[in-house]
């Protein structure tokens, strides 16, 4: 009987410090951060795939209306991806007729990625979706909520940004 009894009580234990372990990790803001931005992506492929594109190709036409005549490699450190998986996706949006790649005026091995007038409808929907998605977001926010969030959230990428600055360089990998 003792035996079962402590058992029992462990048990008890276990599921408890679960529990608590759980509770926390619900609220813990990095894991919370990490599952949001996970949700928008998602949400953001299934929608750019319901369009016959991906989230990557989205981006790459969001960023060129903002910034026209980045190089490949300027787009590729921007998306954080290598510049050959970048080419592979200006290849794809220039055959649909959204892009084009022109000469730098001032270094011929350079190619400049510029939009055409075909990818606008693109962006009006890119555009549409993240104010739709960011309703759906903030919904059941008030407006002070929302402003306290977006300085939340510009304080974090602050204080990352200004941490990376002072980080000593990595060693070399030997």
């Amino acid at each position: 009987m003792a035996y079962n009894l402590a058992a029992y009580y462990n048990a008890a234990y276990l599921i408890s410090a679960y529990r608590t372990m759980i509770n926390s990790l619900d609220r813990d803001p990095l894991i919370l951060l990490n599952d949001v931005a996970r949700l928008m992506r998602t949400r953001f492929d299934q929608h750019a795939r319901a369009h016959g594109m991906t989230r990557a190709q989205w981006i790459i036409l969001a960023r060129l209306s903002r910034q026209p005549g980045l190089s490949q490699n300027e787009m590729a450190a921007i998306c954080e991806v290598e510049p050959i998986t970048v080419g592979r996706l200006i290849d794809r949006l220039e055959l649909r007729g959204l892009v084009e790649r022109r000469a730098d005026p001032a270094d011929r091995r350079i190619r400049r990625l510029h939009l055409l007038p075909a990818a606008q409808p693109v962006l009006d929907e890119i555009s549409r979706y993240r104010e739709e998605l960011s309703e759906l977001i903030l919904s059941g926010t008030t407006p002070e909520e929302r402003d306290r969030l977006v300085e939340t959230l510009l304080q974090i990428k602050n204080n990352l940004t200004a941490e990376a600055v002072d980080l000593p360089p990595m060693a070399a990998e030997g």
